[in-house]
């Protein structure tokens, strides 16, 4: 994942610590297993470029072999540098479109000496597993093939087919995600283990998100050019300075507010445990979006602006040829993230006008591994299962929909037609899993609760 999921406030894809209430029982053999699988899977370098990925979906496959899996039921394919594995796990009635359950088997690169620990050896210390990938994606995958090989064993019989799904480059292209979805078009609905989970406050937990929508992902190269010259014979259309006020007038724009049913009930749900004035204005939001005082003190809020509307911001900067001579060409790298639905065409088009540059153009990258999508319509069967699973364990919290700031592998299948929910177990106070960052950990206190939360959504949904 590039970023985490953002529900009220909190980041979605966290983790359990041991002040947890128990959550319902597993077979421990059960939890040895996926904590097997986890440790394992760590020290497969599944990063860009490596040569990993295909020994560690081929390892994967065998647990679900084991588990009783026919070996044809489970293909593991090199797919665009990286790999990707399917498995199927036959329903009874073939009339049914499946359920896919997708997740990720590339991890964020890591630095061996910047780490307390080597980052692709686990180790499990003082109620923990470190290592890169422990959270992000590799505990989800690792529970996920441990539970499906479980309920094979025990005989369960699904009503369709169940298709697991995992991608080799999710934290880069997408390329094997855009190919998933493309094979598996016409699936019921997407089950994303790294996408949504809970939060905890002081222990304590306050609120579970299923990640609805996302927001697309997209680059955007700013260019202009000049003829140039000699440095000692400025003239009035140096590039540096024509792309530098343009910059500022992006900088200033806010693009439109924009709302739909998923970051409606997240605002409401928010609000509840917000105090002051920002959940007020969260409530007046969620009551009526065009409340523009709720709005304005919403926006101020670096938590919350992502949510309301498309935001643009200069990353990169790139221009000149030489100390000592008048630039020929300026380029810029803006980077968007479009509220769902929005076409990113439209996007390019008011950056193009917000800069009121005639000089300028304004480009999408073409390779930035990002496709538009829509948000998933919030399904009362989804939602249904999602409570059943997480009031077990926690009654009474809120469960609503949430949107994310950043992207996952949902968004392929959404722009292809198929529904997409993230509904990972987790819980977590924020910023204790350093995904992506230094010293990675899960804690084991995740293990069980996770493995029942599948579960019980996996039994409700694929009937």
């Amino acid at each position: 994942m590039r970023t985490s999921t953002l529900a009220f406030g909190l980041a979605a894809a966290l983790f359990a610590t041991s002040a947890l209430a128990a959550p319902p029982k597993v077979d421990p053999g059960l939890r040895e297993q996926a904590l097997d699988i986890l440790t394992t899977g760590i020290g497969y370098r599944t990063v860009t470029g490596s040569d990993q990925f295909v020994p560690y979906a081929e390892y994967l496959k065998g647990k679900l072999v084991a588990g009783g899996y026919k070996p044809e039921e489970v293909t593991v394919e090199p797919f665009g540098g990286a790999a990707m594995l399917i498995a199927r796990y036959p329903g009874t009635d073939p009339k049914k479109p499946p359920i896919v359950i997708s997740g990720h088997m590339d991890v964020v690169e890591a630095k061996p000496e910047d780490w307390t620990r080597d980052p692709f050896k686990a180790v499990v210390e003082n109620g923990y597993v470190y290592g890169r990938g422990a959270s992000d994606n590799k505990f989800d995958v690792s529970t996920m093939v441990a539970l499906l090989a479980k309920l094979r064993r025990d005989g369960w019989k699904p009503g369709r087919d169940v298709v697991l799904a995992l991608s080799g480059d999710e934290e880069t292209k997408m390329v094997t995600t855009a190919e998933l979805a493309r094979r598996l078009k016409g699936a019921e609905m997407v089950l994303n283990i790294d996408g949504g989970g809970g939060g905890l406050k002081d222990g304590k937990p306050i609120s579970y998100g299923i990640q609805g929508a996302e927001k697309t992902y997209a680059d955007f190269t700013i260019e202009v050019t000049d003829p140039g010259g000699h440095s000692s014979r400025p003239t009035p259309t140096n590039p540096i300075y024509r792309l530098s006020r343009a910059l500022d007038r992006l900088a200033a724009y806010e693009f439109p507010v924009m709302w739909n049913e998923i970051t409606l009930a997240s605002a409401a749900a928010r609000a509840e445990n917000t105090p002051g004035e920002l959940g007020q204005a969260l409530k007046r939001f969620a009551a009526n979006p065009k409340d523009a005082e709720a709005v304005k003190v919403m926006a101020a809020d670096l938590s919350t602006n992502p949510s309301l509307r498309t935001t643009c911001v200069a990353t990169m900067i790139n221009g000149g040829h030489a100390t000592n001579a008048l630039p020929q060409r300026v380029t810029a790298n803006v980077n968007c993230r479009i509220f769902p639905g929005t076409p990113s065409e439209s996007i390019r088009q008011e950056i193009a006008r917000v800069l009121a540059e005639p000089t300028a153009t304004v480009t999408r990258v073409a390779d930035d591994g990002s496709v538009d999508s829509p948000a998933s319509p919030l399904r009362p069967d989804v939602l249904a299962a999602v409570k059943k699973a997480v009031h077990a364990r926690y009654p009474g919290i809120p469960v609503v929909p949430s949107q994310a700031s950043g992207a996952t592998d949902s968004m392929h299948f959404r722009a292809v037609g198929i529904p997409s929910y993230g509904v990972s177990g987790m819980f977590g106070e924020a910023g204790e899993s350093f995904a992506h960052g230094l010293n990675e950990k899960a804690p084991l206190a995740t293990l069980d609760g996770n493995l029942f939360h599948y579960e019980s959504i996996l039994k409700d949904l694929a009937r």
